[in-house]
């Protein structure tokens, strides 16, 4: 049987020493085949963002490692169609040097490139860690292995991308849902040395909403690690489906100017 062949990204940049670590632990343990393809430098927060409007340029760093010039979102999608000699059976995007929980996931660069590959059809993880606590890193790539060998064996429904969260200490994971952290909404405005005005945007975690089921509450209050599965069609369909007969959907038609 052919070994699988995972793709594994981050947002935090080639140079990541956790890239080394999982893809070892996934060659070891599922005789995996791996191709890492990562940011030549940090590009967190880049969500799901691909670049069109100027040239990549990719650099092979060492066999089976390459670095790219461009997105997280950018990599998976040139592992793919450009590096990859076969179809993918994974992409694995992370660890994370620091949790996505609750609507980070809409602003983050390692779930958005999770999101690529569900997207292109491919089982996708993204996994995130404590900040700056290396030592939680081996505890996550075996619970990723772990749930890689799940997913090779019995694929979830397609489309579903699962966002993993593991902090330092955990014994214990579970299933959640999208919760809600807080942070300080800010905009610094600052001088540089030339006398130039710019600005900087982004406060400091503020906390949780105290929602037990929620990954914010497992990983916070619970210190256990979540696994949130995220689908790929937002609609409401109940929506869709009421057709909100108070509505009159038509009566931008009925006007003549």
């Amino acid at each position: 049987m052919e070994a699988p062949l995972i793709i594994v990204t981050n947002d935090d940049g080639i140079d990541s020493p956790y890239l080394s670590l999982l893809s070892a632990r996934l060659q070891e343990t599922l005789g995996a085949e791996v191709l890492v393809v990562a940011p030549e430098r940090q590009r967190s927060a880049m969500s799901h963002a691909i670049t069109l409007h100027k040239p990549l340029r990719i650099h092979e760093q060492r066999p089976g490692f390459y670095s790219l010039s461009g997105s997280p979102v950018d990599c998976v999608y040139v592992a793919c169609l450009h590096i990859a000699k076969r179809s993918p059976s994974l992409v694995i995007s992370g660890p994370n040097d620091g949790f996505n929980l609750g609507t980070d996931v809409f602003y983050s660069g390692t779930v958005g490139a999770a999101i690529e590959g569900g997207l292109r059809g491919i089982p996708s993880i993204a996994v995130s860690v404590d900040r700056k606590s290396a030592g939680v890193v081996p505890s996550a790539a075996r619970l990723v292995t772990s749930l890689s060998k799940r997913m090779l064996d019995s694929p979830l429904p397609n489309g579903t991308v699962l966002n993993v969260n593991v902090p330092m200490g955990a014994t214990e994971a579970e299933w959640t849902s999208i919760g809600r952290r807080y942070y300080d909404d800010d905009v610094h405005e600052r001088t540089d040395p030339r006398g130039g005005k710019y600005i900087w945007i982004g406060g400091g975690i503020a906390g949780i909403a105290e929602v037990p089921g929620t990954d914010c509450f497992a990983v916070v209050r619970e210190h256990k690690a979540s696994i949130t599965p995220l689908q790929l069609d937002p609609t409401r369909h109940e929506l869709v489906a009421s057709e909100r007969p108070d509505w009159d959907l038509n009566d931008f038609a009925k006007e003549r100017s």
